[in-house]
């Protein structure tokens, strides 16, 4: 007999979590001083972003995928 898998029931949709995710990632680096820590959660936070983007893509009926350019400029953005 194989092991059991663990069921978790969410409350919250998945771009809900991811969001929250972002937003304390975003929350903790603004706390620490420019550095190394605090480019790692902003890598992490615009992650959490993206993937929400991508779930939205996916989710969406008979859509085309982002333009490169859109997801650049957003780069460029978060970035300055």
């Amino acid at each position: 007999m194989g092991k059991l898998r663990r069921r978790i029931k969410h409350t919250t949709s998945f771009t809900q979590r991811l969001m929250e995710e972002a937003a304390k990632f975003r929350e903790a680096a603004e706390q620490l001083p420019p550095g190394t820590q605090r480019e790692l959660l902003m890598k992490r936070a615009r992650q959490a972003e993206a993937a929400v983007q991508i779930n939205d893509w996916l989710a969406a009926p008979g859509a085309a995928p982002p333009a490169l350019g859109e997801m650049a400029a957003k780069k460029a953005r978060d970035i300055a």
